[in-house]
């Protein structure tokens, strides 16, 4: 039995439909680069007036087209006895299950999956001619009913053409199982290389970081030195510059230990177990006292829930937050700092409320980040870590962090947590 047209035969006349010139184009060439004469038409409609006028060896059809898509296509030139054996071979994204049905009811031969490579398109082309003869004694007469997402179909393709459908459907599935493997491998390996600049970074920040210390102490202690041994030697501006100088010491030395703090969270080992929330407010409250002290503030805190997280880097969280809300709500004259929670499962979100200055919503992308500040030195003090940590170790607990405010009209700063095993239950 003949096993029809060969690849490369030159008696092989391939008709494209397709309304991409671009598509048409690469199509072309590469079927012309094999040997093959290749016509094209834009549609549908202009293909079927083609296939009648000069019958091809093979249809290949885009799905998506003006006027006459590849479905439709396909159905006339099947049910047009002088066409009805010519193959035809769909392109399509197969992003739809119900693909696979429409091109059974309209009896397509073979599917060409986008994206493809040339070896791929040739591989599907050549299949197609090799089997274009075989004999299909077992055509439907009747056709078959089937099911398919809740949907009644009448296929009436035969064997064969089932067959090949879905050969070249599971063909496809397995192309595209390749590429998400080849893809999941290469995210693995710039994870792995972004993991090891990371802690290149943390490496280098501490480093830089500890080592500042040591000449900093000297200068601080220096200057101390020269405050006590020059008294009385010194005019009033001659004292505030030295003065400068050491609150400028100060200042850095801050800044430094910050930096540590930040760059020792990053590395630090978490310990989750579920965390009494209530208990780390209360603490880190506490903690304020020297900042509070004098200060008319009304502290509003609603009854948190359980959190898995770790207990240590919840205390810092809760400090950071609250302290930045003293700090805003300095001016004015009666603070008021609300802390309470929404259950939003699978996780809960929390939030510091505050009555202070607030900002500009506009910056508020900026407030999460190292150094990033939205007020001046002179108005507020501070080295712009704070936020940047309670976004690292958040981000560390698989939560998220954001903020809301109006100037003038005070901040709340949200982050959210997942909910403890006793919580959930």
């Amino acid at each position: 039995m003949s096993t029809g047209a060969q690849p490369d035969d030159p008696t092989v006349d391939i008709l494209i439909a397709e309304d991409s010139p671009t598509q048409a184009q690469r199509l072309q060439v590469t079927l012309e680069q094999h040997g093959y004469r290749v016509t094209h038409a834009v549609n549908g409609r202009e293909a079927f007036e083609a296939a009648r006028q000069r019958r091809p060896t093979l249809i290949i059809s885009d799905v998506v087209m003006p006027e006459m898509d590849g479905y439709e296509l396909c159905r006339r030139v099947k049910s047009d006895a002088g066409l009805a054996d010519i193959p035809i071979i769909l392109v399509t994204t197969l992003s739809d299950p119900q693909d696979v049905i429409r091109g059974l009811e309209c009896r397509a031969d073979n599917f060409i999956l986008k994206p493809y490579d040339e070896r791929y398109l040739l591989s599907r082309v050549q299949f197609v001619l090799l089997n274009r003869e075989v004999y299909q004694a077992d055509r439907a007469g009747m056709g078959v009913e089937v099911f398919f997402n809740g949907r009644k179909h009448f296929i009436t393709a035969d064997r064969l053409q089932i067959l090949n459908l879905l050969l070249s459907t599971y063909e496809a599935a397995i192309e595209r199982n390749r590429e998400l493997n080849r893809t999941q491998d290469e995210l693995r390996q710039l994870n792995a290389k972004l993991e090891m600049t990371n802690k290149e970074l943390e490496a280098f920040s501490y480093s830089v970081s500890h080592d500042l210390r040591a000449p900093l102490r000297h200068i601080s202690g220096f200057i101390g030195l020269l405050g006590i041994s020059a008294a009385g030697k010194l005019d009033a501006r001659q004292q505030g510059q030295i003065a400068a100088i050491a609150d400028s010491a100060k200042k850095m030395g801050r800044l430094i230990d910050d930096l540590l703090d930040f760059s020792r969270m990053g590395r630090a080992e978490m310990r989750h177990t579920a965390v009494d929330l209530n208990a780390v407010l209360r603490e880190a409250i506490r903690c304020l006292g020297p900042e509070t002290q004098g200060r008319k503030i009304s502290w509003k805190t609603e009854v948190l829930p359980p959190a898995q997280a770790d207990p240590a880097m919840m205390h810092q969280v809760f400090a950071n937050l609250l302290s930045n809300a003293v700090k805003y709500t300095r001016t004015r004259e009666a603070a008021e700092i609300t802390v309470g929670a929404r259950d939003t499962p699978p996780d809960i979100v929390l939030f510091v409320r505050d009555n202070g200055v607030g900002f500009d919503m506009r910056y508020a992308d900026k407030l999460f980040g190292v150094f990033q500040r939205l007020h001046r030195a002179d108005e507020f003090e501070g080295t712009g870590i704070g936020l940047a940590n309670v976004r690292r170790i958040v981000a560390r607990h698989g939560g998220r962090t954001w903020a809301e405010g109006k100037e003038g009209e005070g901040a709340t700063f949200y982050f959210s947590l997942p909910k403890s095993q006793e919580a959930g239950s």
